[in-house]
């Protein structure tokens, strides 16, 4: 036989090679092995644990919060502590849109975190539930002017707003008329007691309602001539009867970025509508801005004024506590943190959105820490987040030529020289202007931009007295130097400085 050849009897009885092994021996069942060995729920549970996501160990913490939204500037609370008088006066001035009559114009005053919008939107909102109510057409309408800081854009958002809104009116009438219509048809004493003399009225109805929603093209936010935007504005607001009442928050910004065209378009409007009536409501920080306005402008637009006086600790201490009653969970805050945040807030100008952004901001910072209680080290650390935050927002947002004489500062104090006069920082911010080919401003320029940055609390920079010298500015940096400087060369035009530090003269104080 040859070798390669195989007895014929040596596999025989293996027509299934699958239930033996290599032996010969039978094949165990590998699956009833396995769960002999090991229980495949104890396999699962081990991944479980060994797959533990980014998410799972700070979700193991018990929440702080029980509803966060309560403490940031976007909600409107029923309640308004210390305002009772300011809403009390604004709804003495509009309850005469629920008569149908067209409210005097109001001007809101006071400075920020003073209650000012949360209070006109409180009354906003009552108004326009009580006229539900009573069936009255009346409308509120917020435009923040921070944001759409134009004529163009104020308009055309009012007419898109008005006309989605008569969309939606004509929309039900045509539901109701072709309602109408098939019931017609079935009956024509169907038209009786209603203000139809026949079916071809109604369809006339109907037809008129589709060509007039056809008609109200929405307006693109660019690309119209202003005047075409403001016809479409109004014919939006007059197609049918209501009194509408224009919010504009920010108002001084509108005024200060597009001068007072809109705010008198608006202010003679009632003069040519006929079927609705428009009351414009403005909010401003800044006292002194009608000083600017055209005095046609300045007479109908400050009709009514009302203004809002800072809150002082006790009653930020309220509202702080109202609102706290409802973000966090029980027991969540120990006794010195509303305390605290209040006197942090009242320290500058009773500011209440300061005071509950401290509040919110030292939750998650305990959070974060998967404390159980938020505690007093959590609103200091806070507040030092807070203002460093601030810091870096005023920082930012600096004037390029402002950015090269602060950052010649910086370079000045990372070098050893303090009691910074202006000459020093002149000849180092020279240097800079010329390692970034930025022009180089005269030094009388430089010594207000100085000025200015010590106004925004950037820099401090005090007048002394040198004697038969004369006087000099001494300057120092009021803001952390390496937060500042990281800011500073986050600018692409600054950005070269950093691989070129220019020469700085150590000089030694006795």
């Amino acid at each position: 036989m040859d070798s390669n050849d195989t007895p014929p009897d040596d596999h025989a009885d293996t027509e299934n090679p699958d239930e033996t092994d290599l032996h010969g021996a039978p094949a165990r069942d590998r699956t009833t092995d396995i769960s002999r060995d090991v229980d495949i729920d104890d396999v699962l549970d081990d991944e479980d644990d060994d797959n533990q996501g980014l998410f799972d160990d700070l979700l193991s913490g018990e929440p702080i919060f029980e509803n966060k939204e309560v403490l940031r500037p976007s909600y409107t609370p029923h309640e308004l502590p210390h305002r009772n008088e300011q809403i009390n006066q604004m709804a003495t001035i509009l309850v005469s849109a629920l008569r149908g009559d067209t409210p005097s114009n109001i001007l809101i005053y006071g400075k920020t975190g003073t209650g000012k919008t949360a209070s006109a939107k409180f009354v906003s909102k009552e108004l326009e539930s009580t006229s539900q109510k009573y069936d009255v057409p009346c409308e509120v309408e917020y435009i923040n002017c921070e944001v759409t800081d134009t004529q163009y854009r104020v308009l055309a958002q009012l007419a898109n707003k008005f006309i989605e809104k008569n969309h939606d009116v004509i929309d039900d009438r045509l539901d109701d008329l072709r309602d109408l219509r098939s019931r017609v048809v079935d009956d024509e004493a169907t038209l009786t007691d209603t203000e139809y003399g026949s079916l071809d009225a109604v369809d006339d109805r109907i037809d008129a309602l589709e060509t007039d929603r056809e008609e109200m093209e929405p307006v693109p936010m660019t690309g119209w001539p202003t005047d075409r935007v403001y016809s479409s504005f109004f014919e939006a607001v007059d197609y049918h009867e209501r009194v509408v009442v224009i919010m504009l928050d920010e108002i001084d910004k509108l005024v200060e970025k597009s001068g007072d065209d809109t705010l008198y378009n608006l202010s003679r409007m009632n003069s040519e509508l006929e079927t609705s009536r428009i009351s414009i409501m403005g909010i401003s920080n800044d006292l002194k801005f009608t000083d600017f306005l055209d005095p046609r402008v300045k007479s109908s637009l400050g009709e009514e004024e009302i203004v809002f006086p800072p809150y002082d600790a006790n009653q930020l201490r309220d509202i702080l506590q109202h609102r706290a009653d409802v973000a966090f969970k029980g027991n969540a805050l120990t006794e010195d943190v509303i305390p605290l945040c209040a006197a942090f807030a009242a320290q500058e100008h009773g500011d209440a959105r300061r005071a509950l952004d401290l509040l919110r901001t030292a939750g998650e910072l305990a959070e974060r820490g998967q404390a159980d209680t938020v505690e007093e080290s959590h609103v200091r650390q806070a507040q030092d987040k807070i203002e460093l935050d601030r810091v870096v927002e005023v920082v930012r947002t600096l004037p390029t030529q402002s950015k090269i004489v602060l950052f010649a500062i910086i370079l000045l104090e990372k070098n050893g020289v303090h009691n910074i006069n202006t000459g020093e920082v002149y000849n180092i911010y020279k240097r800079l202007c010329e390692e970034i080919d930025a022009d180089v401003l005269t030094q009388r320029r430089v010594t207000d931009l100085i000025s200015e940055l010590d106004m925004l609390g950037i820099v401090n920079a005090v007048v002394v007295s040198k004697g038969r010298y004369g006087r000099t500015k001494e300057i120092s940096l009021s803001v952390p130097v390496e937060e500042t400087e990281a800011v500073l060369l986050s600018d692409s035009r600054l950005g070269d400085i950093e691989n070129a530090q220019p020469f700085v003269q150590a000089r030694f104080d006795n």
